[in-house]
């Protein structure tokens, strides 16, 4: 139970960072920049609290896991295990996919899907 629990808030944390790097990357391209420069910059702007709520998360679960027992030891590895995959999906993964379909975005002026935006630029 306490590792599906740390599965269960894990998700709710992954969520979170993609959230950061979209509001991020939506900042930039309302400013007028191209995609892949506002992709660049947004992810470059979201890394720092994305690094810092992650790290501080994960010196928490050490913590746990050296004072606690059984259970809390059990939460404490599967939320760890989850932050550390999170990250990397998030922060490599995405921005992979957004790198790969940069060009169609481009081309097709659909901010709305991929970003949830109506208008690009001022």
């Amino acid at each position: 139970m306490p590792g599906m629990a740390g599965i269960v808030l894990h998700v709710g944390l992954a969520v979170d960072a993609n959230i950061i790097i979209n509001e991020r990357v939506r900042e930039q391209l309302r400013t007028g920049m191209s995609v892949r420069k506002a992709l660049h910059e947004g992810y470059d702007k979201a890394m720092r609290a994305i690094l810092d709520s992650n790290i501080t998360q994960l010196l928490a679960c050490t913590i746990l896991y050296v004072y606690g027992t059984g259970a809390i030891k059990g939460f404490a590895v599967a939320l760890s295990i989850g932050i550390i995959a999170s990250m990397l999906t998030a922060i490599v993964g995405s921005y992979g996919v957004f790198q790969m379909f940069a060009e169609r975005i481009e081309k097709s002026k659909n901010y709305v899907l991929w970003f949830g935006m109506a208008k690009r630029g001022k």
